[in-house]
């Protein structure tokens, strides 16, 4: 049952905005890394976010209230993520398209989960953002278990009788990633020639790169992020050392060829299908591109959630999170991912992991 402070947060959710006469509005929020070394997928959020907001304001907003848009910084930093969201239940908002990095969601969801607020996250991986019982918590992305599967079986039967590398950074994230991918190479049939741990945030990746050359690895996996990812495989370019990087979806952003120029060429990563090539995501796209910003990675993950809420709040004819976790549970949604629903733990019923592989500056299918 809700308690009384939960009550009133719902009530004020539903802000009352003097023009003459009365209309009311709906806050929501994104919440993600819009500073930090990750920033560029706090941007991709905030893009999809406000663009959403904008097109359904447009439309009508949502059961007649138009949207207000609050943007917050968690800078992929659990303590940062928490105050966030402890700012957010004091200011009333009815919904939370966030957190970007799973270290920040999951001590987040805590929050909104005692607060009664309904989150869908357009990106964070790790199981057990849905595995705790919120019936509060949903996302629009896949699980870390789910694309180590596709990752570990693609490496066992591609690279057999090659050396292989399992680097994480440590993060819930990145360690989740590399182990699903570990278990599941490991039960195909390809042991790992070393697996190691790294610190995020530092520059300077050579005595990594050094260790794994000395050691003839011929492919390594990150479990990790686009920053380090990239500079490792260009710091190894640079020793005239050229092994496979294989990686998952935090490399979806263009961030990472800039770090990486030319060395990043046949890089491979496992991301999911590509909403930018879904037909019905086509004009919105193009309204993108015209306002000169390419909706990559995360950007349209962003939107389709906020798309998935307001169609939610429309069938259930509030915005009550409790009326709202049933419909999302019961119901499909039309977005710019496709048609998409949700099981009983809130994970997306939506397409799996697809291979990608880095050229010339781009992201494709391989």
């Amino acid at each position: 049952m809700r308690n009384f402070k939960s009550t009133l947060i719902a009530a004020a959710a539903l802000t009352i905005v003097s023009t003459g006469s009365a209309s009311a509005e709906i806050k929501i929020s994104t919440v993600g890394p819009m500073t930090g070394q990750y920033a560029s997928f706090g941007e991709q959020m905030r893009r999809g976010a406000e663009m959403a907001v904008k097109d359904i304001n447009a439309a009508g907003g949502v059961l007649g209230q138009e949207l207000q848009l609050l943007v917050e910084d968690d800078a992929c930093d659990p303590k940062q993520a928490v105050a966030a969201a402890n700012k957010l239940a004091s200011e009333g908002v009815a919904f939370v398209a966030g957190h970007f990095c799973s270290g920040s969601s999951i001590p987040a969801s805590d929050v909104y989960a005692e607060e009664n607020i309904l989150q869908i996250s357009p990106a964070s991986t790790n199981p057990q953002l849905t595995e705790r019982g919120m019936a509060n918590v949903f996302r629009v992305c896949g699980r870390d278990d789910q694309q180590g599967v596709v990752a570990g079986k693609f490496m066992a039967e591609t690279f057999k009788g090659k050396k292989v590398a399992i680097l994480h950074d440590k993060t819930a994230y990145g360690k989740g990633l590399a182990d699903e991918t570990k278990k599941n190479m490991n039960e195909a049939g390809l042991q790992e020639a070393m697996y190691e741990a790294y610190t995020a945030g530092e520059k300077d990746y050579s005595a990594l790169v050094s260790k794994m050359k000395a050691a003839g690895i011929d492919v390594f996996y990150v479990g990790g992020y686009h920053t380090e990812a990239g500079l490792m495989i260009r710091q190894a370019h640079e020793q005239g050392y050229k092994p496979q990087l294989v990686s998952g979806d935090a490399l979806v952003t263009d961030e990472y060829w800039k770090i990486t120029g030319d060395a990043g060429a046949g890089t491979l990563m496992t991301f999911s299908p590509d909403p930018r090539k879904n037909a019905v995501a086509a004009p919105l796209v193009q309204r993108f591109r015209d306002a000169n910003y390419e909706p990559e990675g995360y950007t349209l993950y962003t939107y389709g959630a906020i798309q998935a809420w307001a169609q939610a709040a429309e069938k259930a004819g509030s915005v009550d999170t409790d009326a709202l976790i049933k419909t999302l549970k019961s119901e499909t949604f039309d977005t710019v991912l496709g048609n998409i629903g949700f099981d009983q733990k809130g994970d997306v019923t939506a397409p799996g992991y697809v291979w990608y592989v880095w050229n010339d500056g781009e992201y494709g299918y391989k």
